[in-house]
């Protein structure tokens, strides 16, 4: 949906208070929708990204006010908002960098669900990473290009430190 038709839906339906925008290209669409706000053409509404949190940094500062999304680290994209909305530029940047090679493995058609669901279970969320048919396990070698990130991902995080099972 084009900015214009968004401010159309939210002018005609008082209840629509919340966009999940999960659009690409979507950082100009987020400017634009708060351009309206300020001109006084479109109410307030929530702007909540999606697109696995690709773009979380530069969609808080376009004017988002948070995630709904998945990655197996919740945890990084609600410090990201966190720091963003303090202001915290480079802090919100810096953090989120560190996890961009982790995020994008996980985006990766076909196996991202089951990366995740991996992660999770060796951070002590899930008992099992098994997914319903008709999703395949990770091979191995995906497991351990998996490990491989996350080794490098605790370095700088310790949450990405693998739990004892």
């Amino acid at each position: 949906m084009t900015p214009g038709v968004i401010r159309r839906i939210v002018r005609a339906l008082p209840s629509c208070v919340m966009l999940k925008h999960e659009d690409w290209p979507g950082l100009e669409k987020i400017t634009a929708l708060r351009g309206f706000e300020a001109d006084g053409s479109m109410r307030h509404v929530a702007i909540l990204c999606g697109n696995n949190g690709l773009f979380l940094d530069y969609e808080m500062e376009r004017g988002a006010d948070g995630a709904n999304t998945g990655y197996a680290f919740p945890d990084m994209l609600v410090d990201v908002v966190r720091l963003s909305a303090a202001g915290e530029r480079e802090a919100a940047h810096d953090h989120f960098d560190v996890h961009l090679p982790l995020l994008r493995y996980e985006q990766q058609p076909g196996c991202g669900l089951a990366v995740r669901k991996y992660i999770l279970q060796l951070r002590g969320l899930l008992s099992s990473a098994a997914l319903r048919k008709p999703g395949a396990p990770l091979t191995a070698t995906a497991r351990s290009e998996v490990d491989h990130l996350l080794e490098r991902l605790a370095r700088r995080d310790a949450r990405a430190r693998r739990v004892p099972a």
